[in-house]
């Protein structure tokens, strides 16, 4: 049985269970095999306080420091982010913080094989000093803004090549990712995309008309924009469509699922364009009930600027919902086919409006869609996972 060390900062917690949940579903996907053990250590921030006046900060310190999820083994220490100075320390902080959790582990009895860590800065640079230190083999997961925003840091992305270097193997969630670490020089032969699957069966079609009567929200067309409440994710950019389509489809309306910081600038924007009244912001919602919202919808909108596999889309097709996505970075591997969606070259609203409706147009197939969604399971990553696994293992082993 193969022991792996799961280790990541993205990872839920009973107090925030949406958090890097697709960390956790790769995972759960891979024990299914059952061929793999794992535990997991997953960093959260220190902080001094539980008052929910603190809001986030203060999930930090209520996130219990070991606690079971879906039958796996968590644990949870605490590291420093200092404040200003974070971005450069934090693979340091985060080395230290975790390197008790993993000798406890080891004490107990789960001497691994190799760290798998996820995201690659700072989690991938802490996981190599682990590595280094207990000597270990490592992969690391490269999900998007980790590899396509961080490195225009300079040191940073010395810190990620340095990580890099020191992998056994480097896997991308798209090939466009792979690509970056591929330009700097790195061994092609230690570079593996193994995509996202989607969970077929917690996101299936449900019937439309009552989903609709059940979340009190009507469109022709219903548009969906699902994500955190920043401009990297484009809900501005999904507004200004909505205005321009709804000229021609008065009876258009918008639904945002997300909370951050642009939520006032967004209310601010919709009220601007006249579209206030056609604009509805749920707040962030459970993973679970998103599958309600996609299938209300008759199109998802990404109006990302840097994507690198969005589960989002993938998410949507499964529940029967083409999409309409910004054609940058791993999109293109996701919407590959005119029953998918369609993609946008220009990151505006006036584009996409035409993206919907060349999609509304041609006619939505929702059975279609689901059926190409289908195609896209967790079976093919959770394989590649093991035989790149066994390979370092073996590797490890004749070393």
């Amino acid at each position: 049985m193969l022991k792996v060390l799961t280790f990541s900062t993205l990872f839920p917690s009973s107090v925030r269970p949406s958090h890097g949940i697709f960390v956790e579903t790769r995972l759960r996907e891979l024990l299914k095999s059952g061929r793999v053990e794992s535990r997991v250590v997953a960093p959260v921030p220190w902080f001094p306080s539980t008052n929910p006046r603190w809001g986030e900060y203060a999930k930090f310190a209520a996130t219990p420091a070991r606690e079971q999820r879906n039958g796996i083994d968590v644990l949870h220490p605490r590291y420093l982010l200092a404040p200003k100075v974070g971005m450069t320390s934090a693979p340091l902080t985060l080395a230290l913080g975790a390197k008790a959790a993993v000798q406890k582990l080891i004490d107990e009895g789960f001497d691994f094989d190799l760290i798998d860590a996820h995201y690659y800065y700072p989690d991938g640079v802490a996981a190599a000093l682990l590595a280094q230190w207990f000597d270990k083999p490592l992969t690391i997961t490269a999900r998007g803004t980790d590899l396509n925003l961080i490195p225009q840091y300079p040191l940073p992305r010395r810190m990620i090549e340095w990580a890099a270097r020191r992998a056994a193997g480097s896997i991308g969630v798209c090939a466009a990712l792979m690509d970056v670490l591929r330009g700097w020089g790195h061994d092609p032969a230690r570079l593996h995309t193994l995509r996202n699957g989607v969970d077929l069966e917690r996101f299936r079609p449900l019937p439309q008309g009552p989903m609709r009567a059940e979340l009190g929200i009507d469109g022709d067309p219903l548009l969906l924009s699902v994500g955190h409440l920043i401009e990297r994710k484009g809900h501005h950019v999904a507004i200004e469509a909505l205005a321009a389509l709804a000229r021609q489809r008065p009876g258009a309306r918008l639904v945002i699922i997300g909370e951050g910081e642009e939520r006032a600038a967004l209310t601010a924007l919709a009220a601007r364009l006249g579209v206030a009244d056609k604009v509805r912001l749920t707040g962030s919602l459970p993973n679970t009930e998103l599958l309600k919202w996609y299938s209300a919808a008759d199109v998802l909108l990404l109006c990302s600027s840097r994507e690198g596999w969005a589960n989002v889309l993938l998410e949507s097709m499964a529940c029967g919902t083409p999409v309409v996505a910004t054609d940058i970075w791993g999109t293109p591997e996701v919407v590959a086919a005119p029953q998918a969606g369609r993609l946008v070259a220009e990151r505006t609203g006036a584009a996409f409006a035409l993206g919907i409706e060349s999609l509304l147009g041609a006619g939505v197939d929702r059975a279609a869609t689901r059926s190409y969604a289908e195609g896209f399971s967790w079976q093919a990553t959770t394989e590649g996972q093991l035989d790149l696994f066994h390979a370092i293992q073996r590797e490890a082993a004749h070393a």
